[in-house]
């Protein structure tokens, strides 16, 4: 389908890829990856056609369809949903052609357009398209809301429902899962699956691409190798190559027994079995992730923190929200010494609200939140970059915290961040994401604290970063409250899970797996009412947590199901009555009068079919989830 053979390319004088070579077939899913700067964006750039080889040949095969997704849109009055439809330019053309030809009454033109359009299923495209959003975590009546009203985070979503609904062979993404939440990674995942074309995405989510993926490309010292199977599978064999370089042996000896105890410790402790199993399973793999990042540059750790009081917050009957509406209520609960708790839920549920109240940047509207004496938080903030000042260097920003260290002592810590020699001394202004994410890093390490809030501490690092910061969370000996959509972390930091949705939180007992089939039990009822919670806890102190507990949603009732039948076999009538009516229109004989008075009752019958046919689809998708 595309190949590329003996690709040598170019940025400025940096040479990134030398005598690649790659074959890209029909129903593959390959991921790119790599450390951040060693082309795998300009390796999809090559592939979309944007950019050229410097030396070697691209073949593509004639007549592909290619979809990406577009990284920035207009503040334009569009709604969302038009604008995910405008991505299919074949249905755009079409309907726009469709109601020149309406206003024109045209019956020719409109039996042919009529024709052509359901034969691209046009009639469906909006239904689609509105499964797509809702998909991406659009609330249903937020579709039709004009695109300049949406954040950036919000109109990416829209560009990839929009890239998704486009007709397309080969789909190239880039980051796909970097303004999502969970929820919305788990669908894309079932998505991507089943999408029948070529896809090639850049992703530093492994568990992303291991659901994903059927091969891997990495790219490293401008090479480009490509292995069979998932992420997974691509770090054992790279592991086994690299057991082979004497050089890795010692440090991953060394590393294998600091991980080995981690895990026997972990095991001992482990009070909640189903999550235990879970992550001892997640840790099982540990050495193995250390033999294929031996040979990081990027590692660290937590500096002892002072003893922590028990237990270190309480909240009792808190609500929390903004301008005087609540976006939580009633909280009951406790963060106890050595907690470390996963937040769970959609964007938009409270997650952020309730980080920032713990962290005592946001006032609760009612209750009580007590921070404990002795307490000293650590808070990564989900826009923590732009608190930077770009006119410091890493050790100017250091020395504003540091107290009396001395100048290589902070230089020997940067160090362990990346900083190491004159990248001390540069301002941070031109860095990269993922520079200015490890000097944050580096910043909230040093104050030593002993409780950590960390609201996507994962966005604009790497793999080999990612697996970095998992590890030195592991041996980090205070409390830990974690928001990512980042399965790997969650699974490999977190020994339980809260679950923040429709203004409660919840604890969630379970794993991510659990918490994958719970988000899918709850689409397929989303018509049915919800079970009556049960009245949260008032005394933190009697228990670590005591809100209400996650119900497992009802079935489908029998009422839905004889709807869903009847719209199906009203479907099935519909579509005959669309196919006698498009005969009709398409006979030259109805034309030999054109004031025929048949012509304009047939254009407005297929009018009405079509608008009850939508109006269906719509409804039977709404009932199916």
């Amino acid at each position: 389908m595309i190949q590329l053979q003996a690709v040598s390319l170019r940025r400025g004088t940096q040479l990134l890829l030398e005598n690649a070579n790659l074959t890209l077939q029909p129903g593959h899913r390959l991921g790119l990856v790599g450390r951040n700067g060693t082309g795998k964006s300009s390796l999809l750039a090559l592939i979309e056609g944007t950019l050229t080889p410097d030396e070697g040949d691209i073949e593509r095969a004639g007549g592909q369809r290619l979809a990406t997704v577009a990284q920035e849109i207009d503040d334009i009055e569009v709604s969302a949903i038009e604008h995910v439809l405008a991505g299919d330019t074949e249905w755009a053309r079409l309907n726009a052609a469709i109601q020149v030809a309406e206003a024109e009454e045209d019956g020719m033109a409109l039996a042919t357009l009529y024709h052509d359009f359901s034969a691209i299923d046009g009639f469906s495209a909006r239904a689609r398209g509105a499964k797509l959003l809702d998909g991406l975590g659009f609330a249903p009546d937020s579709i039709d809301r004009p695109v300049r009203s949406f954040s950036g985070g919000w109109r990416m979503r829209i560009n990839l429902a929009r890239a998704l609904l486009a007709p397309s062979d080969i789909l190239l993404l880039d980051e796909p899962t970097n303004h999502l939440d969970l929820d919305a990674v788990f669908w894309l995942e079932q998505w991507l699956v089943t999408y029948p074309g070529s896809l090639v995405v850049v992703s530093h989510d492994r568990d992303f691409l291991d659901q994903v993926c059927t091969h891997i490309a990495h790219l490293e010292n401008k090479t480009l190798t490509v292995y069979t199977g998932n992420y997974s599978d691509f770090e054992s064999m790279r592991a086994e190559r690299q057991a082979q370089n004497q050089a890795f042996a010692a440090k991953i000896a060394r590393e294998r027994a600091h991980l080995t105890a981690f895990i026997d410790r972990f095991r001992a402790q482990a009070t909640k079995a189903r999550q235990a199993q879970s992550r001892i399973k997640a840790l099982a793999r540990l050495p193995l992730i250390a033999a294929t990042h031996a040979d990081s540059t990027f590692t660290f750790s937590f500096r002892p923190a002072p003893n922590a009081p028990d237990p270190l917050l309480t909240m009792e009957h808190l609500a929390l929200g903004y301008n005087g509406k609540a976006l939580l209520k009633n909280i009951t609960a406790s963060v106890r010494a050595g907690d470390r708790i996963g937040l769970l839920g959609a964007n938009g549920a409270g997650k952020t609200t309730l980080m920032r109240a713990l962290a005592g940047v946001e006032k609760p509207m009612d209750g009580i939140l007590h921070c404990s004496a002795g307490v000293r938080i650590g808070y990564y903030a989900q826009h923590q970059l732009e608190q930077l000042d770009p006119r410091d260097t890493p050790l100017t920003a250091l020395e504003r915290i540091a107290g009396r260290a001395t100048t290589q002592e902070l230089r020997n810590f940067l160090g362990g961040f990346g900083f190491i020699g004159d990248r001390a001394f540069e301002v941070i202004a031109p860095f990269s994401g993922g520079e200015k994410a490890r000097l944050a890093l580096a910043l909230l390490v040093w104050q030593a604290p002993n409780l950590l809030l960390l609201d996507e501490p994962t966005n604009h690092l790497d793999l080999e970063m990612r697996e970095s910061l998992a590890s030195a969370l592991q041996s980090f000996e205070g409390a830990l409250v974690v928001v990512s959509h980042d399965r790997s972390l969650i699974e490999l930091v977190c020994d339980g899970f809260w679950r923040v949705h429709s203004g409660k939180v919840e604890v969630f007992e379970g794993d991510l797996e659990d918490y994958r089939r719970t988000l899918a039990d709850e689409r397929r009822a989303a018509n049915q009412p919800a079970e009556k919670p049960t009245k949260p806890a008032s005394n933190p102190q009697t228990s670590t947590w005591a809100p209400e507990r996650v119900s497992k949603p009802a079935a489908p009732t029998k009422r839905v199901q004889q709807r869903i039948a009847a719209i199906e076999t009203r479907l099935a009538e519909l579509t005959e009555l669309c196919a006698q009516t498009d005969a009709e229109l398409a006979d030259p004989a109805l034309y030999a009068d054109p004031a025929s008075p048949r012509i304009q009752a047939l254009n407005d019958q297929r009018q009405a079919l079509t608008h009850e046919q939508a109006e269906l689809e719509a409804e039977w998708l709404t009932l199916q989830e």
